[in-house]
Order: C-alpha cells, then sequence, then structure tokens
C-alpha cells in the first residue's frame, strides 16, 4: 500500500514543528479526529484537506501525492501526453508549424464535441491523446483565418479543447498545468467574442481558487460572476445558456461557503440556484458543459453538507428524497454527466466512511467506478477511503483489495 493522506499530513506537520493540538487548532478540528486522519482511520473532505494544507503552508497535491506516478496508471498511454500538452500551452499565440494543413473547421468542431463529451462523462483515457492534435489544429485554423467569423468560431471551440486538456490536468494532478489551462481558455474566449465562454472561464479560475483555499478572492470572482451575467439581460429574459452558467456560478459559491464554514451562507446561495433552476422549467441542461439543474442543486446540497462536516445530515437527504421515488435512497437521473453522477458517489462514499458504515462506503466506490472509472481512479478522495477502508477490513476482503490496488491506495 502506497503512502497515505495521513501520513503526509503527520510528515509535513512534524517538518512544521507543529503538535497535533496545534494543527488541530488551526484548521478548527479536535486533535482526536487529527489523530484519526494521520492514522488513516479516516478520511478527510476535500475541504478539510484544503484547510490543512493552508495551514501547513504546502499546495493540497503536497498531501494527496499528486500526480499518482506509484501505481499502475504510470503506465496509462495518457500519462504520455502531458510533454505535448505543456509544449502547445507554451507556444499558444506562436505555435509550432504543422506537418499538413489543418483540417476543415467543421471536422475540427465535430470532434471538438466529442472531446467535450468524453470531458463531461471522464473518459479522459480515450480523450487524452487527441488533445495535443485538435488543439495545434484549432490554434492554427483561428490564429489563420482570413474571415473574423471564422476566427470566433475556432477560438470559440479551442477554449472548450482548452477547458477539456484542464481537467485531464487537474484531474491527473498536474495542477500547474492546470491552471495555465486555464488560462490558455481565457485567452480563446476572450478572442471568440462570447461573454458566457469568458465566463465559463472566469468561473474555471474561481474553482482552482476554491481549491486552493482561496475563498475571499474566488467568492469576489464569482459575486462579480453572477452580477455581470445578470447584467447580459433583464432576468425574466436570460436565455437557458445563461441562467445555466448563473446557477453553476451559484452552486460553485454554495461549496465555497460549505468549505469556508459558512453554513447559512453556503444554505443561502443554494436557495438562490433552486430558483435559477425553476426558470429552466425543472429541466436538467448541459449548456455550456455546466450540468445545471434540479439535480446538480441536490448534488451540491449533499456536497456541502458533506464539507461541513454533517455527514449524517447529508445521508439524511438522500433517505428523504429517496422516499420521493418510493426507494430506500435516492437515485439519479439516467442521462446525467457521467463525471457528475460518478463524483456524487464519490462524495456518498466519503460520508458514509465517517459515519462507519465501510459496506457502504465501498458499496458507493464501485457504484462511482461502474460509471465513470478514469475519473474515479485517479480521484484523491477514492484513494484516501480505498486505503482507510483497507486498513480498517478486518475480514480481508479480496474485493476490497483488488479495488484498492486498481486505485493505486
Amino acid at each position: 500500500m502506497s503512502t497515505h493522506v495521513g501520513q503526509r499530513i503527520r510528515e509535513v506537520r512534524k517538518v512544521r514543528g507543529l503538535t497535533v493540538r496545534q494543527l488541530a487548532g488551526r484548521v478548527a478540528i479536535s486533535a482526536s479526529l487529527l489523530e484519526k486522519y494521520e492514522s488513516g482511520d479516516r478520511s478527510p473532505s476535500p475541504g478539510a484537506l484544503t484547510r490543512l494544507a493552508r495551514a501547513l503552508q504546502v499546495g493540497p497535491e503536497r498531501l494527496t501525492g499528486q500526480p499518482y506516478m506509484n501505481g499502475t496508471e504510470a503506465a496509462e498511454p495518457v500519462q504520455a501526453v502531458i510533454p505535448d500538452l505543456r509544449r502547445i500551452m507554451i507556444t499558444y499565440d506562436s505555435p509550432d508549424d504543422l506537418d499538413t494543413a489543418p483540417r476543415p473547421l467543421p471536422v475540427l468542431e465535430a470532434e471538438a464535441e466529442t472531446v467535450s463529451r468524453m470531458r463531461q462523462d471522464g473518459r479522459y483515457v480515450p480523450m487524452g491523446p487527441l488533445l495535443p492534435g485538435l488543439l495545434a489544429e484549432l490554434t492554427h485554423t483561428a490564429l489563420g483565418a482570413r474571415d473574423e467569423a471564422v476566427a470566433r468560431r475556432a477560438f470559440w471551440w479551442l477554449a472548450r479543447t482548452y477547458r477539456a486538456s484542464n481537467s485531464l490536468a487537474h484531474k491527473l494532478g498536474y495542477h500547474d498545468l492546470s491552471m495555465t489551462a486555464i488560462e490558455r481558455v481565457q485567452w480563446a474566449a476572450a478572442r471568440a467574442g462570447d461573454p458566457l465562454m469568458q465566463a465559463t472561464g472566469a468561473y474555471l479560475r474561481a474553482g482552482a481558487m476554491v481549491r486552493a483555499g482561496a475563498y475571499g478572492t474566488a467568492r469576489r470572482v464569482l459575486e462579480g460572476l453572477e452580477a455581470e451575467i445578470t447584467r447580459l439581460a433583464p432576468e425574466e429574459s436570460l436565455t437557458d445558456a445563461a441562467l445555466a452558467v448563473q446557477g453553476a456560478v451559484l452552486l460553485k459559491l454554495s461549496i465555497l461557503e460549505a468549505r469556508d464554514g459558512q453554513p447559512e451562507a453556503a444554505a443561502r446561495r443554494l436557495e438562490e440556484a433552486r430558483t435559477v433552476a425553476t426558470y429552466l422549467r425543472g429541466i436538467d441542461s448541459e449548456h455550456y458543459e455546466m450540468s445545471f439543474g434540479p439535480t446538480n442543486v441536490r448534488i451540491h446540497e449533499v456536497a456541502a453538507l458533506i464539507d461541513l462536516g454533517d455527514t449524517d445530515q447529508a445521508l439524511a437527504r438522500l433517505r428523504e428524497w429517496g422516499a420521493e421515488q418510493d426507494r430506500d435512497e435516492w437515485e439519479l437521473p439516467t442521462g446525467l454527466a457521467a463525471e457528475r453522477a460518478s463524483h456524487h458517489h464519490i462524495d456518498v462514499a466519503h460520508a458514509r466512511l465517517a459515519e462507519g458504515d465501510r459496506h457502504g462506503a465501498f458499496r458507493s466506490l464501485i457504484r462511482a467506478r461502474e460509471i465513470a472509472p478514469n475519473h474515479v481512479r485517479w480521484h484523491p478522495t477514492v484513494r484516501s477511503a480505498a486505503a482507510t477502508l483497507v486498513r480498517l477490513d478486518r475480514a480481508s476482503n479480496d474485493s476490497l483489495a483488488g479495488f484498492a490496488r486498481w486505485a493505486g491506495a
């Protein structure tokens, strides 16, 4: 079994010369909970991990051990894409020459749409090898177009493809490359002339701020975005696409407030998002790849409760909503983006583990893998939870051990 999150927390804490009690005080948790994190008997939530990283003056990836190169994923072809992506992002406005002319823009648009769908479904392994060539061709088309309308279209699709590159880099744990990709999304979006695409770029940047624990700055960015989207048109006449982006911004704010320990503000943002969802007539949409609608509002409600440490209430919500479906627990509707659905089950696994339901946590991890295996395999919460489950397993469950090996835990 590889080094787990708790061991890394302990190592950095000792380097910083902090006692368990001192570090626990800095992140507002009990010393006994921190001891459980360090021993591997509990798995910290993403929000708790961010607070610990800030208190220890390191990036979250120092505690998660990303990028993961110590397991079978080191042999995955998708890892070989990273050097090419770095080169393309460095030369973004003065690209290397192509061996052949780029394909026609409609062909590139169709491939970019496929890549975007792969991103939403967490299919990083087949998506990764497509990115370098597609980015290069779209860049040459955008920069070389004589017609402004063609250039804007190419830049629009280039922004979406850079977004897919951001997701790949982030999920694999290359956070510096992820930030560069976000900058390139914003660069291309500005040239596409689409205010909502520009808002999408700023939304991605704010998400990176939230993950880094820069809550004040992220809050200002997101609140400014929400106001800017409202200014695009009176509330009653916002397009469905604008409503979806606005709703996604509000949901991101709800998670920010939860991680910042502000339950009332998180609840207020969730209520605002529910209102926006009603303007979309209760439909789950995917405008600008935001996956916004009533389902995602509920998913974020559960995630916010988990980040606030109220895992018991998070699971109670699932039971309440399940009763509406005549089920023991809420089931996601079909057709939801696979990455979003698998992320929900990963969150639920964390909540179950925190409540002592190890079998239920493992079932949730298995369900997440069934939906989006690429997404699950590189997710730090999955690795942490799987490692914890193995350490707590007294029956030497072969299925659990096999899952942990598969996840590199």
